[in-house]
């Protein structure tokens, strides 16, 4: 199996933490978004992982040096991003026919059960149940949960299983030969080559799709989701400390890098403190604080300090 995550977007939204990373690069809950996603998928022994990459493509280059434990990695830049059927087209030259493709969006973390993939011998899509399945794509099924159709926001109801952004390809050579024939003929979905476009064929064309659930789709898109994310996912790991802070007050969940220094101060609940931080006479809750970050007599709340 080979894992493919597109990262090349450029998250105008989370302006300005992305100013000078790229949206996967973001700290939560002690890790990279990117991290949470990899690690997670590392115990099914991906022959090699490949990342379509694009603004702050070498950033992407230097992070990934200091990832041994990754095993084999390749990046691809998307240099002129025109949809992600075509961020996926670029991937396909290094993936045979034979060996089963994991499409991971990387702009997202999710909670699901990836080894049924070990064993599995139809494509999968994992899909989500949303009470407004107007804002996004959805999968419509069968009795039996095989995939029929893909509707893209149908206003009016067809399905609640909104695609979440985790693709389990196993017929590799019917997606070469889909996306070959979107880009071939210029068929675009507002105006960019569209993967579901290229599943929708391919399940005209027979081949075999079910669905598989998401227990928690996590958005990581806005500065509160990607909080409400960090506090999740603190709450879910939450263990005990091993490092002892003179004069700090800890409220669980948190995370506390190395090297930290705090003062006279109270952190917590849903912090996230990176490395090398210093806080003194303050309160900190529900907040995500970048590496090296110094917080002296102040109160903060839902926030993101990068600097």
């Amino acid at each position: 199996m080979k894992i493919v995550l597109p990262v090349a977007g450029n998250g105008l939204r989370l302006r300005p933490y992305t100013e000078n990373l790229p949206k996967c690069l973001l700290p939560v809950a002690g890790k990279t978004i990117i991290d949470w996603i990899v690690d997670d998928a590392l115990f099914l022994n991906p022959s090699e992982t490949i990342f379509i990459t694009g603004y702050k493509a070498s950033v992407v280059d230097e992070y990934l040096k200091q990832k041994p434990e990754w095993g084999a990695v390749r990046t691809v830049v998307q240099s002129n991003p025109q949809g992600l059927g075509e961020a996926i087209s670029l991937a396909l030259p290094y993936v045979s026919d034979d060996e089963p493709l994991l499409i991971i969006l990387g702009d997202t973390l999710f909670e699901a059960d990836l080894s049924i993939l070990k064993n599995e011998s139809d494509n999968v899509l994992y899909t989500f149940k949303v009470e407004d399945p107007k804002r996004f794509g959805v999968a419509v099924t069968d009795k039996d949960g095989r995939i029929e159709r893909l509707v893209e926001k149908p206003q009016e109801f067809v399905s609640d299983e909104a695609i979440v952004g985790i693709y389990y390809i196993k017929d590799v050579k019917a997606l070469k030969e889909a996306l070959n024939y979107l880009m071939k003929n210029d068929i675009r979905t507002k105006g960019e080559f569209q993967l579901t476009d290229a599943l929708e064929r391919m399940i005209e064309g027979g081949c075999k799709f079910r669905t598989a659930p998401v227990e928690k789709w996590l958005d990581c898109g806005l500065v509160e989701t990607l909080l409400s994310t960090n506090a999740h996912i603190l709450k879910r790991n939450e263990r005990a400390r091993s490092q002892q802070l003179e004069g700090a007050e800890i409220v669980m969940p948190c995370h506390i890098g190395k090297n930290v220094v705090i003062k006279n101060s109270k952190v917590g609940p849903n912090v996230s403190v990176g490395d090398g931080c210093v806080i003194e006479n303050s309160v900190i809750s529900d907040a995500i604080l970048w590496n090296g970050v110094k917080v002296s007599g102040q109160t903060l709340s839902n926030v993101v300090i990068h600097e």
